[in-house]
């Protein structure tokens, strides 16, 4: 596949660097690249990402940081069963559990949120970092949901972290998680008022909680141009609000509870 001239490979983290030094120089090169481009494209483009990491991994295949960018892509593609064994072979390569939380959510993707849940009561998670631990609940509570247990996918989410005042990278997250499945229990209250905390939190855009919230209390966006109205109008093109009876969603928030939309079975 073609990398773009400005790519050097030297964008990669020091540590995959290292990695790819047992690799001859110009093989190294060619795998960071590839790396370099999946990481690049796997939000946007998560079908190249994919062909990317199929390169590196035909490439290094030994090399643990290329397994783990290949399960990655996968994942993002919602190739699960590819993605598992992916993870499965970086963490027997290097020992390291960061992928644990992942790697559960894979099974849900599978269809076996009973797996996920044991994954999230094996004596691994104890080992995971706070970042981990919070992604293992979140993966946890998605696997309850996916049981129709909502009552306890809500037990799971309440927790230190989710109580607390301080917004840390994940803070967004579990509140988006906590506020969707309370709406999910009809709880359209504290719903609203866990949305707006999500809000509060979520300074990137990594949620759609101020959409969310929106919708909650009917707001919707629609082009104010009106085309009767004739040529006199100098705001053609812009958006304004207008109140109404918004639909309320009691789906699964997705991507805040660890699982991609529409995973297959």
């Amino acid at each position: 596949m073609p990398i773009p001239e400005d790519v050097t490979g030297e964008e990669i983290d020091k540590d995959v660097r290292q990695e790819l030094q047992s690799l001859p120089k110009t093989l190294a090169d060619d795998v960071a690249k590839n790396l370099v481009m999946v990481a690049k494209l796997i939000d946007e483009d998560p079908e190249a990402a994919y062909g990317y990491s199929r390169v590196a991994l035909r490439l290094a295949s030994r090399v643990a940081a290329v397994r783990e960018a290949a399960g990655f892509a996968a994942y993002a593609n919602q190739k699960y069963s590819e993605a598992l064994a992916e993870f499965r072979a970086a963490r027997r390569m290097t020992g390291n559990i960061d992928l644990w939380p992942v790697m559960a959510d894979c099974e849900r993707g599978l269809g076996r949120p009973e797996k996920a849940l044991d994954m999230a009561g094996a004596p691994e998670v104890h080992k995971l970092d706070k970042a981990g631990q919070v992604e293992m609940r979140l993966v946890a509570a998605g696997a309850r949901r996916d049981m129709g247990q909502l009552d306890a996918a809500i037990v799971t989410l309440q927790s230190p972290e989710l109580a607390s005042h301080s917004v840390q990278p994940w803070t967004a997250r579990l509140r988006y998680a906590y506020a969707d499945a309370l709406l999910a229990a009809g709880r359209e209250g504290e719903a609203r008022e866990w949305f707006a905390k999500a809000v509060e939190a979520d300074k990137d855009g990594s949620t759609d909680a101020s959409d969310r919230l929106a919708e909650m209390d009917g707001v919707e966006f629609v082009d104010a141009l009106d085309e009767s109205e004739g040529e006199g109008d100098t705001g053609s093109g812009r958006e304004e609000q207008k109140q109404g009876l918004g639909e309320e969603r009691g789906g699964s928030a997705a991507s805040a509870e660890g699982r991609p939309e529409d995973r297959d079975s």
